[in-house]
């Protein structure tokens, strides 16, 4: 991967869905600029990972479904655009190490905390290792709410809240799915609060 493809596709992308979608970015101004982000949204549809990748301001690797490294040339698209295989369902100790070093290194890994799409929009309960990558690193946990239908012309909107303060669960040693829990809380509190705007 090199960061001019990853800049140029994000480029094309940009250019497409933004006015079909009208896509609104709000609290990008709360965005760590630095250090290892780990960014945490709601998973409605499978242009999630596009739309969350021109709005966010930093690039991000993306956790995706191992069935997406079977294809050649699939494989090289996904691999390009920063993604690493998971397999999903199941404990993945390899995709959980590659996890924590993006993290450690000080990049942006995105990760859709319930698993799956939700086919009726409602948040599911999160899977615990969503908990495990807040609690094994020091990575700045971001809430993400995508709110609105993907329906064109329809506005979009993509919503960045402040960063959510770990360290008493760090402190207390919680659980991978107790910081779940509270990761996913504070998703639909975004979510809560801007479908009503």
């Amino acid at each position: 991967m090199t960061v001019d493809f990853y800049s140029f596709a994000k480029g094309i992308v940009k250019g497409v869905l933004t006015p079909l979608y009208r896509i609104q970015t709000i609290g990008i101004e709360q965005f760590p600029k630095e250090g290892g982000v780990l960014l945490c949204a709601n998973h409605i549809s499978n242009l999630d990972p596009p739309v969350i990748g021109i709005t966010a301001p930093r690039p991000i690797r993306f956790m995706a479904k191992e069935e997406l490294f079977r294809a050649p040339v699939v494989k090289t698209l996904v691999k390009s655009l920063h993604a690493f295989p998971v397999k999903r369902g199941m404990n993945d100790r390899q995709a959980l190490r590659t996890g924590l070093e993006v993290l450690k290194q000080g990049e942006v890994l995105g990760i859709f905390p319930e698993g799956t799409r939700s086919k009726d929009g409602r948040l599911k309960k999160a899977l615990p290792g969503v908990g495990f990558f807040a609690l094994r690193t020091e990575a700045a946990v971001v809430p993400c709410a995508i709110v609105g239908p993907y329906r064109p012309f329809v506005p979009l909107k993509v919503v960045y809240g402040a960063p959510i303060d770990m360290a008493p669960l760090r402190a207390r040693k919680a659980s991978p799915e107790e910081a779940a829990d509270y990761i996913m809380d504070h998703i639909r509190r975004l979510l809560e609060e801007h479908q009503r705007a």
